[in-house]
Order: C-alpha cells, then sequence, then structure tokens
C-alpha cells in the first residue's frame, strides 16, 4: 500500500478558477461524471445500494451534459457560477466513492454507516441544488435537454441515501463488540467471525492490510493535530489484531519476507547504553518528548522550542529549580538527542510527530487497550500449549504485535511471553522460520525496561548464545547479538555475561564474518560489555582487536567503522589493549582514520585512541605522531569544531607531541628514557 496524504472521508475539493472557459469546465464536468459511472456497486464492501442510486443519478446528469456538449450549444458565462458548484460537488462524490472501496478501509466504512450514508444525501442534493438554480432559459436548450435537467433534480430530491439494513446489523454488532472490549469482557468469537466475513475479509494478509490502513489514518490524524478519532481507530485496530491473531489460524498466506530478520533490524547505537531513565526524555516544561534538547546554565535540560519560549515571556530563572540564569545561551544536548532518536526509532515512535508520541506508549482506547491485552494471554497460551504450527503462528503474531507499540510489550511481557518464546527458540534447532520468529519476537521484547531480566531470570542467556554460535543463519545470528547489546545495556547483567566463557567469543566470531548489520551489533554489544572494566581483558583474549582493525581497514560503512573506533577507544584505555592495538600495526590506520573519517564522532574516537596510546605505550607512539604532518592539523580541526570533551583530548594530544618537539630539539643531556619521559608530559 503507497502512502496516503489524505485522510478518508475529507474531500479537498477546489473551485474551478474564475476565468475558466466554459468548454473547459463543460469537459470536466464530464469526466468526472464518467469516473463516478465507472464505479460498480458489487465492488462496495458496505453502501451498495447508496453506490448504486448515486451512479444511477450522475448517470442521468452525465446524458444531459453529452446533450449540451453533443448539440454544440452555447454557455453564457452566467451560468459560470452554477456549473463550478456542481464541479465541486463532483468533485466531492469522486472522493467519496473512492473512500468506499478503497483497500483497507472496509471495517472503518462500516463503523461510520451512518454519517457515510449521509454524506452520500448530502452530495445528491448539492448537485440537485446546483442544477435547480441553473438558468436553462439562458441556453439555447431544447425541451428534451430541459427535461432531463428537471429529471435529474427532481431524482437527486426524491432519492433516499439510508443506510443498507444489513449493514446496519453489521454495525451495530462491531460497536457492540467494541463496548464489550472496553468494559473488559472478552466478546464472543463469533461475533467477530461474523464482521469478518460480512466484510470479506478472507485472509491474514487481508486482515493485515485493515490494520496498516487504520495505522496510517490514526498518523494522518495525529499528524494534523486533530485527534477526535483517535479513540475508534485505535478501537478498530485492538478489533482486527486481535481477529488477526486469533481467527486466522494458518500462516500460509503471510509474506514472511515482509518481516525478515535481515530487514526489520534497526541499526543499534552505542549511546544505548548510556544509564538513562526514558522518562529524562520529557521535556520539563512541554512534558512531551524532546526534539532538539538544549541544556541552560543551570545543567537542565529542556527542548529548545519550550526553553525559547519561556525566555521570550521574559523569565529569567530555570524553569524546573528555580535558580536565577547566569546567561541565555542554550547548549545543544547532542548525547541525550541521540538516546531520544534510538529510543524512538526502536518503539516507532515519530518525533516529527507530536501528537503521535504517546500513542506508542499507552494505548488509544480502553477496548484497544483490552484487545491487546486479550489477545497477548491468547498467544502466549499458545506458545505454552499449542502444537508446533500453532507455536510458530503465535511466535509471528507476537514479533508482528511487539513491533507496534510499547504498550504491545508490556501486555507480552506481564502475561509471560518471554519464557516459552525461550523455550520454543530452544528447540528450533535446525528450523529457520521458528528461529526466525522466535528470535525476532524475543528482540522486540527486550527492548522493553523489563525485557532484559525476563530473559534472564528465564534462563535465557545460553539459549541466545546458542543462536549466535550456531544460528541457521547469519541475520538470525545478528538478532541475537542485537539481544545480547540489550541485555548489556543493563548494568547488573554485564558480569554475568562477560563471565560466561563463550559470549565474548561468539560476538568476536560475528564482528570478523557477519553482514553489515551483524558486524554493528556484535560491536555494539561488545562496547556494552566493556563498560565493565573486567571484561576488558576477556575481549582482548578473545581476538577483538584484529576483527575491529579489519573492520577499518575494509568497510566503506561510515557508522560500522564510527563504532569499531569507539570500541578500539575503550580497550586502548587499558594498557593489555593498547598493548594489542600496536602490535596489529594499526597506528598508521587510526591516524589515517583521524584524518579520512567525515564525522567528528570518528575523528573524536580517532583522537581518544592515539591519546590513550601515548600514555600507554610512550614515546614510541609519539615520536611516529611527531613525524606525520597530517596529525596536528587533524587535531586542531577537533579542537575548534568538536565537542568539548573531543576538544579537551585533542588539545591533550596536541601538547603531548609539542612537549616531544620541544624535549627532542632542546638536545639536554642526561634526560630520563623516552617512556618515563612521556609518561611524565602526560
Amino acid at each position: 500500500m503507497t502512502p496516503r496524504d489524505r485522510r478518508i472521508l475529507s474531500f479537498p475539493a477546489v473551485h474551478p478558477c474564475g476565468d475558466i472557459s466554459p468548454p473547459t469546465l463543460l469537459a470536466s464536468l464530464i469526466t468526472l461524471s464518467q469516473s463516478v459511472c465507472n464505479f460498480q456497486p458489487e465492488l462496495f464492501p458496505t453502501q451498495r445500494r447508496n453506490a448504486r442510486e448515486t451512479i444511477r443519478q450522475i448517470g442521468i446528469l452525465l446524458v444531459l451534459l453529452q446533450e449540451i456538449r453533443d448539440r454544440g450549444l452555447s454557455i453564457p458565462h452566467s451560468t459560470i457560477l452554477c456549473l463550478a458548484e456542481l464541479h465541486f460537488a463532483l468533485q466531492k462524490i469522486n472522493f467519496l466513492m473512492q473512500d468506499c472501496t478503497l483497500q483497507g478501509a472496509r471495517l472503518l466504512m462500516l463503523s461510520k454507516s451512518q454519517h457515510v450514508a449521509s454524506q452520500f444525501r448530502c452530495l445528491i442534493l448539492a448537485v440537485a441544488t446546483s442544477l435547480d438554480v441553473l438558468p436553462l432559459q439562458e441556453f439555447d436548450v431544447c425541451a428534451e435537454v430541459r427535461e432531463l435537467a428537471e429529471l435529474v433534480t427532481r431524482q437527486a430530491r426524491k432519492a433516499k441515501f439510508e443506510v443498507d439494513p444489513s449493514d446496519a446489523r453489521a454495525c451495530k454488532t462491531l460497536h457492540n463488540v467494541l463496548r464489550l472490549f472496553a468494559r473488559g469482557t472478552e466478546p464472543d468469537l463469533s461475533s467477530m467471525q461474523g464482521i469478518i466475513d460480512y466484510l470479506q475479509i478472507r485472509t491474514w494478509m487481508d486482515c493485515n492490510k485493515e490494520i496498516i490502513f487504520l495505522e496510517e489514518e490514526i498518523s494522518l490524524e495525529c499528524r494534523d493535530r486533530d485527534e477526535r478519532e483517535v479513540p475508534l481507530l485505535s478501537s478498530l485496530v485492538g478489533f482486527l489484531s486481535y481477529c488477526r491473531g486469533v481467527i486466522f489460524e494458518t500462516t500460509e498466506d503471510i509474506n514472511q519476507s515482509e518481516g525478515r530478520c535481515s530487514t526489520e533490524m534497526t541499526p543499534l547505537t552505542l549511546t544505548l547504553l548510556t544509564s538513562v531513565n526514558p522518562e529524562d526524555f520529557r521535556c520539563p516544561i512541554s512534558l512531551e518528548l524532546m526534539t532538539d534538547p538544549v541544556t541552560v546554565s543551570t545543567g537542565q535540560t529542556y527542548d529548545r522550542a519550550s526553553i525559547q519560549k519561556w525566555l521570550k515571556a521574559g523569565n529569567t530563572t530555570c524553569p524546573k529549580t528555580g535558580e536565577k540564569l547566569t546567561n541565555t545561551e542554550l547548549v545543544p544536548n547532542t548525547t541525550l538527542k541521540r538516546l531520544i532518536q534510538q529510543f524512538c526509532s526502536d518503539n516507532g515512535i515519530s518525533l516529527n510527530r507530536p501528537s503521535n508520541r504517546n500513542r506508542n506508549i499507552v494505548a488509544g482506547s480502553p477496548a484497544a487497550a483490552h484487545a491487546v491485552q486479550f489477545l497477548a494471554w491468547f498467544l502466549t497460551r499458545r506458545l505454552a500449549f499449542g502444537t508446533h504450527e500453532q507455536q510458530q503462528k503465535a511466535a509471528y503474531e507476537i514479533r508482528v504485535l511487539a513491533r507496534t507499540s510499547i504498550f504491545n510489550r508490556s501486555c507480552l511481557i506481564e502475561v509471560g511471553a518471554v519464557p516459552p518464546l525461550l523455550e520454543l527458540l530452544a528447540s528450533a534447532s535446525n528450523d529457520k522460520p521458528t528461529q526466525e520468529n522466535a528470535i525476532s519476537a524475543l528482540l522486540k521484547l527486550s527492548k522493553h525496561p523489563n525485557g532484559p531480566k525476563n530473559i534472564i531470570t528465564s534462563g535465557g542467556l545460553n539459549v541466545i548464545l546458542s543462536v549466535l554460535k550456531n544460528g541457521v543463519s547469519l541475520e538470525i545470528r545478528q538478532v541475537a547479538a542485537a539481544i545480547m547489546f540489550y541485555l548489556s545495556s543493563v548494568k547488573e547483567y554485564r558480569k554475568i555475561i562477560g563471565e560466561n566463557p563463550e559470549v565474548i567469543p561468539a560476538l568476536v566470531e560475528l564482528v570478523k564474518e557477519g553482514t553489515t548489520c551483524g558486524r554493528k551489533n556484535a560491536v555494539v554489544a561488545i562496547f556494552g560489555l566493556l563498560l565493565l572494566p573486567r571484561n576488558h581483558q576477556r575481549v582482548v583474549a578473545a581476538g577483538a582487536v584484529p576483527a575491529l582493525l579489519d573492520i577499518l581497514a575494509s568497510s566503506d560503512k561510515e557508522e560500522l567503522v564510527t563504532e569499531a573506533l569507539a570500541v578500539l577507544a575503550a580497550l586502548a584505555e587499558n594498557a593489555d589493549g593498547a598493548r594489542a592495538i600496536l602490535e596489529g600495526s594499526a597506528l598508521g590506520l587510526i591516524t589515517g582514520m583521524l584524518r579520512s573519517v567525515t564525522s567528528n564522532v570518528g575523528k573524536e574516537h580517532s583522537a581518544s585512541i592515539l591519546l590513550s596510546l601515548c600514555v600507554n605505550i610512550g614515546a614510541e607512539v609519539v615520536a611516529v605522531l611527531a613525524k606525520d604532518p597530517s596529525v596536528m592539523p587533524s587535531l586542531y580541526s577537533l579542537v575548534t569544531g568538536g565537542s568539548s570533551q573531543g576538544a579537551k583530548k585533542a588539545r591533550f594530544l596536541i601538547k603531548v607531541i609539542q612537549d616531544f618537539h620541544e624535549t627532542r630539539t632542546s638536545g639536554l643531556k642526561g634526560s630520563s628514557p623516552p617512556q618515563e619521559r612521556s609518561l611524565h608530559v602526560w
């Protein structure tokens, strides 16, 4: 389905321009009328009677317009206004007919049956009104044409546009089901099956298309900051999600490529490992997620738009602390911004739509909330007690459901979906579809704040490790690495994971042979483990340094290179890591990165590695850097254009190199040995 830019049942018709020529307007009226008449009533899931009557009425109008054209009758300019109003009404009728047959809109149109019928009625009356005031006496028309015009007007005024009785019954059943969900009562499955059958939603994919359509409609509502329909739309999504998971038993019609591990992976980032509560992502003023966080002189962070509005109002104090601001400088908090962006990416939250940010955290309506809760229970029971086919289908449903929102993940974790998913994964040693679905579902759940705890306490570390080492495909192994990343984001689990003798070697192996996404996931997982100092030795011993240096030498993916530099910078802070980097003949490679990598972050990591090598190795490294004419210009560019931390390290490194030059040229006798000299300078 292609993205839409128009909300359903909104009719953005435009009046023809005032200086349009009568023949052009007549030709356009004929084209619009033909477009309406080309619709086939039997293809309307609902509103068939009203569609048939509308096509009949516009068909008569089409005959009238064609008679005027074919007879070559002169159209006076005084009639332009009436014809323009007729043109306006026909545009809207076209939009209405399109909406009634729109793919994915069946359930929504059924739920609004009364409103849709009233739209048919109003628009046909608008056509009649336009013809009523059309001064036919100013046309040189024959009696036949005049009779046609009168016929159209009479027919339009007499026509009854009401809800079809069968539509009314199905609509009533639907709203009864939604009311039961809203009260926390699980409706009778036969009632829901009846609605699905009535709308001819025959397959899993048909149902999924309806959900995708409604999700798009919610996004359009939020984009336009008009959320009146969001509760209804959310309730319908909940209803369809329940039906998709419970009514459609088979997965034969599911397009598995739609959710393959390799395509659904969101690139991971090292900043997620910073210990920040997602509530810290909200601006203290607006309480919305911040899109452009900035820090004021008191050290508090706000969204730029909110704090600027506060300051423009004449306030001179910090909104949160009440302290007087020493200045009005707003310093961008780039680290927090990256954290927020990754959080939103992981949880399907659009920062471009402010009203849409909270929708992923809480359900859009009570009916939607309870529908997802009932579905979560059903899927978890299927995982625990179903046949193999039912378990695989349940894993796929959890994978799809958990992708949508934080609320859905919360429901699945609360009902205990993690343990049976781990059991299913452990039993699927050579079953690729089952491995894909189970590991991908676990990845989605691991992103929830309680996900890592559920996995670790359920004995999931060894299960994930087994897939990391022996997964059926590289794509499956890279998902396992991503889960290791989320597990290592929890401080107390870094020790447990690091002490397992197989985890770090398995991650290093994936760094060597994985896809670009797999290597990146393994690299950031290793970085997470390095936040515990005692894991440094384990990472070096597993051969991580040569694998990371190979990325620098061979990869053209800048994000991957930057993350590899970050891990090397962390390792270089330790003497063993620094020696391993130097033994890998990496000095020229790192200085090359400092010079050639385009991102400031990558340059700062490169400078950090070089500084750590100077400190931990000594004059041997400093001498090489002092001879390289490209080093100093690159460092000076960091001093002026880097972050405060990056500029600080660049200045230190510049001083180390300058002091080395001064010491070497002074020719002082009896100086300390080179290594002692360089350490003293530091």
